[in-house]
């Protein structure tokens, strides 16, 4: 089946949460993990591919993103949609920024969008300023995150470092105007050499009015939520086939183990309600494990009732994360984090765990990895932007949700289960 729209996440839960909005219109969506190495055959006609891209050196991110985009092109796909956090997670340098550029300077194409908001999860954006609820991002807790700390709270001012070409706004007074007359303002900045456009957007209906206007654009770049009406605009324009249905699902056993290795202010919300429910758990101490190894937490694991969906988590507030950094060093802190968790997602599926539910983006990317795990058929969201998927792990059939630290609400590590229990 011939790909219509390609998508390039820059890491493995907003992949994931795109594929979900995506697949809401019950069209089929493939997630692949890291570019294939086979050509592209039985492809779907929504692919995306994760990267772990995030927080790489600038040039790697660009030169990862431009081998995804030539197997998309490959698949068939003339359209395409570069994914990245909704609370625009980078650095001075980028990477969102310099990978968009290099996919506009491959496909030809003079100008793109960029629209991290999210209404329903709480993301807007207004004259240009990123809020997470009612706070702007740099008063939000992403201003301490460990790896991507957001002090500024201005998508303009974020971007402009990042990119070679101008950056302007269209803002949500515009917007509301509706879709013909945000085309033609799009229209009017390009003559006017603004390459880079910053849309405002603080509910859904501004979603759908950006999505209208930009849906013939050869790319587009945001968050998962401006993708969502994409489906439902190609089937109206015939591009999509109405028959292009989801995969059926596996049924799925209930042991099961969940891994936390996100600090997220949410993700400590639900780890603590979680363990208050008297969930079995374990707390990963990076220095404990960088002194003394991880045989104690496989020991622990292996050793658990599965059905009682046992946690492993190495959430904790800021100023420990900071007192285990300052330690190790930033990436040796992280990086013996994802290392530990993924050897237990493995260690888990080993012991029987045929459920695998992960919070943290990094976290995610070390888990599949370790499980070696290259495709995902996407099934029903757990919360917005967070599906269960299903996968083949060593020959067996497991399902796998990866979470993005921020979503879900405080009783999402009880509301995963339940989920997949209903199907």
């Amino acid at each position: 089946m011939t790909t219509i729209l390609g998508c390039i996440a820059d890491d493995f839960t907003g992949a994931t949460d795109l594929a979900g909005l995506l697949a809401r219109r019950g069209v089929r969506v493939s997630l692949r993990i890291g570019v294939p190495s086979e050509p592209p055959t039985h492809t779907s006609p929504f692919e995306v591919i994760a990267l772990k891209s995030r927080t790489i050196p600038a040039s790697d991110a660009v030169s990862e993103a431009l081998i995804a985009l030539d197997w998309l092109r490959r698949a068939g796909a003339q359209r395409f949609f570069w994914k990245y956090c909704s609370t625009f997670d980078s650095t001075d340098e980028g990477n969102i920024g310099p990978v968009a550029e290099a996919l506009m300077n491959e496909l030809g194409t003079e100008q793109t969008i960029y629209c991290p908001a999210f209404p329903e999860n709480g993301r807007s954006i207004f004259m240009g300023n990123l809020f997470v609820g009612q706070q702007l991002l740099s008063e939000s807790p992403m201003k301490d995150h460990p790896l991507t700390p957001m002090r500024d709270s201005n998508l303009i001012r974020l971007l402009a470092p990042q990119v070679t070409r101008p950056v302007g706004l269209v803002d949500r007074l515009a917007v509301a105007k509706g879709a013909t007359a945000l085309r033609a303002r799009l229209d009017s900045l390009k003559l006017q050499g603004i390459a880079h456009v910053v849309v405002d957007a603080v509910a859904d209906e501004d979603l759908s009015i950006i999505a209208e206007a930009c849906r013939d654009m050869p790319l587009i770049t945001g968050g998962s939520a401006i993708a969502m009406p994409l489906p439902a605009l190609y089937l109206a324009d015939g591009r999509l086939s109405a028959d292009a249905v989801k995969r059926s699902l596996p049924k799925i056993g209930k042991s099961t183990v969940i891994l936390s290795g996100s600090c997220s202010a949410m993700t400590i919300i639900q780890v603590a309600a979680y363990i208050k429910l008297g969930a079995p758990s374990y707390r990963l101490d990076p220095l404990e494990i960088a002194k003394s190894g991880s045989a104690s937490v496989f020991a622990w694991l292996t050793a658990q009732d599965l059905t009682k969906a046992p946690i492993i988590y190495a959430t904790a507030d800021p100023t420990s994360v900071k007192a285990a950094q300052e330690v190790l060093g930033i990436e040796a802190a992280g990086e013996l984090i994802e290392n530990t968790l993924a050897a237990c997602a493995v260690v888990g599926r080993d012991a029987g765990a045929c459920r695998i539910i992960v919070a943290g983006g990094e976290t995610s990317g070390a888990v599949t990895k370790a499980l070696s795990v290259s495709q995902l058929d996407i099934g029903e969201e757990i919360a917005p932007g967070v599906p269960w998927t299903f996968c083949v792990s060593d020959d067996v059939q497991i399902a796998l949700t990866l979470k993005s630290g921020n979503f879900g609400s405080k009783t999402f590590f009880v509301d995963a289960q339940k989920k997949l229990d209903a199907e």
